[in-house]
């Protein structure tokens, strides 16, 4: 475990400067906006303020005031943010991200989860990346393997003996995984999705509420689904163009971030466009963005061939905040999923709710874990 600083070399950055310059833009339907995939004015919006007004060096900056580190767990280098709590009694909670977002989503709630609440107790905050993402070892594992790496982190590295566990999107399977495989040390979990029907369940057994659920997960698959489906099977041939084209890598990243949050039409309602850019930063100078949706295909061939353990039932305590963007579960399902002990649905926000709506993420998490301290 070794302290570590973020510094792009400035030759990345300059070759970065010239690919923006000498984007080849494609042809454009008319009166496109969000129809057809990415909006075409948006993305050239945006394109524009990163070319002439988005600093990396002042968000280089705002990152490392975070202390991050470094490990090799099983030969994989892992790189994680760790921020002591600072209240009397402090509790480790170990947050996992998803894609195409990074250890970025949860820059905001860290403070929010550190400073001591009312009873005095706060976090040891644990914001790790996905291997295969941001400054982790470009190495695509899947769910369950990757489970298994950050409960070393946690257990042997930094020497916790139980700890919290919190996710969503990709992070919602590590989560889960955790939960299954090593139920003594994660004291209870916390999701903003629970998993998704995949045609293998028994709709005899499901309720109205499951049946319409599925059935929307269906129809959503048909109509917005396909980034899942190339990333599952076809991975490496995406990776190619997504890694030597920045406008192309923000296509493909931010289409999903309007798609998947509580913007009202408008995605800055949601993210500034630094913090849209700094995301899609991440992934272009470390080029991890073929590694990452590599994960996808990883994740298809263990839950075909044997089957992930994030799909089996969680027996330890878990908490749900089902914000209104995200695909609307019953409760019902969730109990399906895991064991249940707390499930809220949100009045705003969306996927990525810890940097939409960080403090009310943060309410939540807390909310729900203080039944678990002792």
């Amino acid at each position: 475990m070794t302290p570590f600083k973020i510094d792009v070399p400035q030759h990345v950055l300059d070759d970065l400067s010239v690919r923006l310059n000498q984007t080849r833009w494609t042809d454009e339907p008319e009166n496109a906006q969000w129809n057809f995939g990415m909006n075409p004015s948006v993305l050239r919006k945006i394109v524009t303020y990163w070319k002439t007004e988005y600093n990396w060096r002042t968000a280089e900056s705002e990152i490392n005031a975070f202390p991050h580190f470094k490990a090799e767990v099983d030969d994989v280098t892992l790189h994680f943010i760790h921020v002591k709590g600072k209240g009397k009694k402090t509790f480790p909670l170990l947050l996992t991200h998803g894609w195409p977002d990074s250890f970025y989503r949860y820059l905001k709630v860290i403070s929010l989860l550190t400073d001591p609440v009312q009873n005095g107790f706060s976090f040891d905050v644990i914001v790790p990346s996905i291997p295969g993402f941001g400054f982790s070892q470009q190495l695509a594992l899947d769910s369950d393997t990757t489970a298994a790496l950050f409960q070393k982190l946690m257990i042997e590295t930094l020497g916790y003996s139980t700890y919290f566990a919190a996710g969503g999107d990709m992070g919602t399977l590590i989560t889960k995984s955790l939960a299954v495989q090593f139920p003594n040390q994660v004291r209870a979990i916390h999701l903003t999705d629970v998993g998704y029907p995949d045609g293998s369940e028994d709709w005899g057994s499901m309720s109205s509420e499951e049946q319409k659920f599925g059935q929307h997960i269906q129809q959503w698959f048909y109509s917005e689904g396909a980034f899942n489906m190339v990333q599952s099977t076809k991975p490496q041939t995406l990776g190619y163009a997504l890694n030597d084209s920045p406008v192309g890598l923000a296509s493909w990243i931010l289409e999903k971030f309007y798609a998947w949050s509580d913007n009202q039409g408008d995605l800055e309602n949601s993210f500034s466009m630094d913090e849209l850019i700094t995301n899609i930063m991440i992934y272009w100078i470390g080029q991890s963005i073929n590694s990452s949706i590599r994960t996808y295909a990883e994740n298809a061939y263990v839950g075909y061939s044997k089957g992930l353990k994030s799909s089996s039932w969680v027996q330890v305590p878990t908490g749900v905040s089902l914000f209104p963007k995200e695909a609307q579960f019953p409760k019902e399902w969730a109990m399906r999923m895991a064991n249940i002990t707390g499930f809220n649905k949100m009045e705003k926000g969306g996927h990525f709710s810890a940097m939409e709506v960080p403090e009310v993420y943060a309410k939540e998490l807390v909310g729900f874990f203080s039944a678990y301290l002792e």
